[in-house]
This record gives C-alpha cells, structure tokens and sequence, in this order.
C-alpha cells in the first residue's frame, strides 16, 4: 500500500475525529461487563467439591477431537493470543495517547481489547485442561507470534485500519463458527459451544467496525473507495502470519492448509467477505469521479476473481503433502 501524504493523513484524522458522537451512539456494540460472559462460565468449577468429576467428564469428549481440529483450533489460539500487537496497531484510529481517555474512540478500544482478551484466555485453558496438544510448544508459538509484532499494511491510514478490522472480524468470526461445527460433529459440546460464543463476539465487533466504515464512505466517499481498493490490491495480512514455534519457518502456511482443507477458512470464504463488503458499503452506487471511480470498478470485480480461482487453490491444498506439528507432538497431518 502506497505511503499516504502528511496533509490526507491529517485530512482523514480530521474524518474520524468528527464521527466521535457517532462512535458514542454506538458503544452498545460493546457488551456490559457486569452481564458478558467470562471464560470461568465455560469452564469446570475447580472451587467445587466435585471438580475432579467435572474435570473427568471435560477432558472426555476432547479425546475425541482429530489431530486437524486440535491444529486449527491452537492455530485460532494462537492468533487471539497475540491481542497485544493488534491492540498497538489499532491505536492507529483511537489514538489514545494517555492511555485513559473518556474520548468514544478510546472508550471502544479498551472495550474491544477486553472482550477480546476473554478468547485468547479461554482458548488457552480450554487447551490446558483437555491435555490434548503440547502446550510448552503452544505458550513458545504465542511469544514469538508477539515478539514478532503485527503489520496491518496500514501505513499510518486510519480508514485501512477500519477496512482491515471490518474484514478481519469477519473472517475470525468465519472460522470460530467452522471450528464450533466440528467440534459438535466430533463429540466435543464444551468446545463448540465456546468457538460459537467467541463467534457471536466477532459478530458484534464486525458490526461495529464495518458500520464505522461504511460512515466513513458516506463523508468521504473517494477516500474510503481509494483506501479499501489498496487494502484489497494485496492478501489481507493475517494477523498470525508470523507465527513460529521454533521448529517450522513456514507455520501459518502450514497451518492455512489445514484450515483449508477442513473448511475453517477457505478462498471461497475471503471471496465471500470481499463481497459482502462491497455490498455493505454500497460501493458500485457512490458517486465518484477520476482515481477513486477506477478503484471502484475495481472492487465491485474483485470477490468474483478470488472465487474463480477458489477451487483450484482448494485442490492445490488437498494435494500438499503432510506436515510435521509440534502443536501436536510432532504428528505428521
């Protein structure tokens, strides 16, 4: 993505600051803490004096989970872990610079971080306890996925951190809600019930997001048109891309082919997400002149060129031969 001038940048800044009360009259997309759900509510009761029986019946069903669900689901782990990195970036639009800001940018920032905080940490147990994967092996992966840090390609714009959090929600919401429906196929209630929860979560931060951006659209709508063509010239950057265990340089690659071929997270599906954002954001029926109706053009073709090639990156994936994961290990799949 192409280094925007200082004077867009400020302009764009300006954009944002702008929308502050609209940001206010949309705080309720963060969910009261005194009522949201905490990873305890899933878990056994360690303080109960039957904890060992409700630990017993916990880990039973997860014996039942297959190596490919376990690696999709550390790998799902792993990318919630990493909330610190994200939670820099997106400074990026809060630009809380105290750190305590009563600004609604700020507000919704620290609310985003501590409901996401919650999937990483219940993730992380629910692996713990199940004593299904290498967790040594998994808290490594975690560290240097953090250490590494996180790029969203953003490039100091603030309208790509909205386009790149309003398809990034979507597409962790896609994939817990995959995982959720294995996990159920397979015998495991405790894990699909705790994958549809965390959904239902990047539901409600996917709404907020996108509806940012489409507000962005409406006051600056060859700006955001420009913005969203050069987030989409390029593979959105996953935020665990940089995952490593210590073992295997090629661990997100590794890991994407697995999800895959399971149909966690698909082409098909990041078609999918590209189209429904271009309809969400009423792209084709803004009027628009110049650079931006180019981009326009643009866009409205792009889901349709990702689906066409879907099935044969699907074949490509099914023919990968198996690797070796230390998440598991050391089990080839």
């Amino acid at each position: 993505m192409p280094v925007i001038d200082l004077k867009t940048l400020d302009e764009r800044a300006a954009i944002l600051a702008q929308m502050e009360p609209f940001v206010g009259e949309n705080l309720n997309y963060l969910a009261p803490i005194d009522r949201i759900w905490q990873p305890t509510d899933y878990l056994p009761d360690f303080a109960a004096e039957n904890w060992q029986q409700q630990l017993t019946d916990y880990r039973a069903p997860a014996q039942g989970l297959s190596d490919e669900v376990l690696v999709v689901l550390v790998g799902d782990m792993v990318t919630e872990e990493a909330l610190p990195s994200y939670a820099i970036a997106l400074n990026l639009i809060a630009r809380d610079y105290t750190g305590d800001s009563d600004r609604p940018w700020a507000q919704w920032m620290r609310g985003w971080t501590a409901e996401e905080n919650r999937h990483g940490d219940l993730l992380n147990a629910y692996l713990r306890i199940t004593g299904r994967v290498d967790m040594r092996r998994v808290e490594l992966t975690v560290q240097h996925l953090i250490a590494e840090g996180f790029n969203p390609r953003a490039n100091m714009d603030p309208y790509a951190g909205l386009v790149y959090t309003s398809f990034q929600e979507r597409a962790t919401k896609i994939s817990h809600a995959n995982v959720a429906k294995l996990a159920g196929s397979q015998g495991d209630a405790n894990l699909a019930k705790i994958c549809l929860r965390i959904a239902g979560d990047e539901s409600r931060h996917e709404a907020f997001y996108t509806r940012m951006m489409l507000q962005v659209m409406n006051l600056d709508p060859a700006g955001g048109i420009l913005t969203f063509r050069e987030m989409m010239r390029g593979l959105i950057a996953m935020p665990g891309r940089l995952m490593f265990d210590g073992k295997d340089p090629d661990l997100f690659d590794h890991f994407a082919v697995v999800a895959q071929r399971l149909g966690v997270y698909t082409v098909h599906d990041y078609a999918s997400i590209i189209s429904h954002l271009v309809e969400t954001w009423n792209i084709a029926g803004r009027s628009v002149c110049g650079a931006a109706a180019k981009a326009q053009e643009y866009l409205c073709r792009q889901a349709q060129r990702y689906a066409s090639h879907a099935d044969e990156i699907r074949d490509y994936h099914l023919k990968q031969p198996p690797r070796q994961f230390s998440w598991i290990y050391d089990r080839m799949i």
